[in-house]
């Protein structure tokens, strides 16, 4: 039974926690104070002992936990991948941590936690994409701070929706036509060189995420790859598969580029989503004359050959494609103030893609693949998407399937250089290590031939 006590001019009451300490063996009593009457401590302590029999009891001690050590808590024990992490204590560190840091765990209310949300996703440095992100994480904090007995529930209501309905913004974007991809390849190989013409027809014919094209070695990519494979299991499954009877060229996504710890490390892909990707003839070409026009061990190097993942590709590579350049001078990458500039010839902005994302290229990939009707499983798994449920666990990826994604990309190709203009020339700021209009040309006579043929 609980016991109030006279304290100054006020009273107070303690009462039994049903704890007991792990060291001592003795019970653990928790109390309260600043009460007027002694029935209404008493009455308190009652009720508290009430939570304790059924289990709803929240210690004061418990509960007095400040937000800023719950949360460094959690996120020491977290078990997900360096990006997600990383992510996730950015999130903690800029927008949770400045809000709740300084407040109890157990003190959090949902009015409190309703005005917060509402103020972060009017901050138009949040926009409403990333503010779900942070909401959700806090959520999951609040959800586990009720595991561990720091509060009865959460201050997160997953039950309804409060306020007016807002529909979810979706990014505008427009279909990808592959005269726009030829386009941007174009001004890539006159920003970049030979590199930057294959990185944009690759990502655009394969879906890689940038980070995977970054991080794709020599040894992963064809003619290379699968007899380069070091996995010996891995090389055998191949090249029984890739290099057989009828062969498919193809490149292994096995490593994403990041830095982790101020170094730039090879991960696995996002999701441990390692795959074997097949690739159109004409690309299958591209990249053997690509890896052959330089040492590099990365297949796309940056301008001054290292790796590309340690420029800020979005910033100095990819606005500069998409949104066009009038001629210019530019100091060469990685030289210095005294570094020799280069001359820039200019190329036109690509109108589809000026201020938009280099990701909408993975996008248009999948539309592309989508339209040309392949099976969902082989779409998916191109991706690096898992689908979930008995679909996923029956379904699998045949070689016939990945035979018709190589043949439909092909076809899109062959398609596209009959629209060529017939005096199309490579424009690069250096010398090409390849003749890139004599390749551009046979592709052309190449799909003159097959459309004849069709046609008998």
């Amino acid at each position: 039974m609980p016991w109030p006590e006279k304290r100054g001019t006020k009273w107070r009451v303690r009462w039994d926690t049903g704890r007991v300490h792990p060291d001592t063996g003795k019970k653990i009593y928790d109390s309260k104070s600043g009460f007027n009457d002694e029935t209404t401590a008493y009455e308190y302590g009652l009720d508290r002992e009430s939570d304790v029999r059924n289990d709803r009891y929240i210690s004061r001690r418990d509960g007095a936990v400040l937000m800023k050590d719950y949360a460094k808590d959690w996120l020491d024990g977290i078990d997900v991948g360096h990006l997600r992490e990383k992510a996730c204590r950015s999130m903690t560190r800029l927008y949770i941590v400045p809000r709740w840091g300084e407040t109890a765990v157990g003190d959090i209310k949902p009015s409190a936690y309703r005005g917060w949300k509402k103020e972060l996703l009017a901050r138009p440095n949040v926009g409403p994409e990333y503010g779900r992100e942070i909401l959700g994480l806090f959520a999951m904090m609040m959800d586990d701070a009720v595991e561990d007995e720091l509060r009865k529930a959460s201050p997160v209501s997953h039950k309804r929706r409060r306020g007016k309905y807002v529909k979810k913004v979706k990014e505008k974007k427009r279909y990808m036509d592959i005269a726009d991809v030829h386009q941007l390849a174009s001004n890539a190989l006159a920003y970049w060189g030979f590199p930057g013409y294959v990185f944009v027809l690759t990502m655009a014919c394969t879906g890689m995420r940038p980070a995977e094209l970054y991080a794709l070695r020599r040894e992963y990519a064809h003619p290379a790859w699968p007899a380069s494979d070091p996995d010996e299991e891995q090389r055998e499954e191949a090249l029984e598969r890739y290099a057989g009877e009828k062969p498919m060229p193809a490149v292994r996504v096995q490593h994403q580029h990041q830095w982790k710890d101020s170094t730039l490390t090879l991960l696995p892909p996002k999701y441990d989503s390692f795959r074997t990707l097949v690739v159109p003839p004409f690309l299958a070409e591209l990249l053997e004359l690509l890896v052959g026009s330089h040492d590099s061990e990365w297949v796309f190097p940056s301008i001054n050959g290292g790796p590309l993942a340690k420029a800020n590709f979005t910033y100095h590579y990819w606005r500069r494609i998409a949104d066009g350049q009038e001629e210019t001078r530019m100091r060469t990458e990685g030289e210095g103030r005294g570094g020799t500039r280069r001359p820039l010839p200019g190329w036109p902005a690509v109108k589809a893609y000026a201020g938009k994302r280099l990701y909408l290229l993975r996008h248009g990939h999948k539309e592309w693949i989508d339209e040309d009707g392949h099976s969902r499983v082989a779409v998916e798994s191109r991706m690096g998407h898992e689908i979930a449920g008995v679909e996923g666990t029956y379904s699998n990826v045949t070689p016939t399937m990945e035979r018709a994604i190589m043949d439909s990309l092909q076809d899109r190709w062959e398609k596209f250089v009959l629209t060529l203009d017939a005096d199309w020339e490579p424009v690069s700021p250096k010398p090409l290590p390849v003749d890139l209009a004599r390749w551009v040309k046979l592709q052309v006579a190449g799909a003159e031939k097959a459309r004849l043929s069709a046609g008998s």
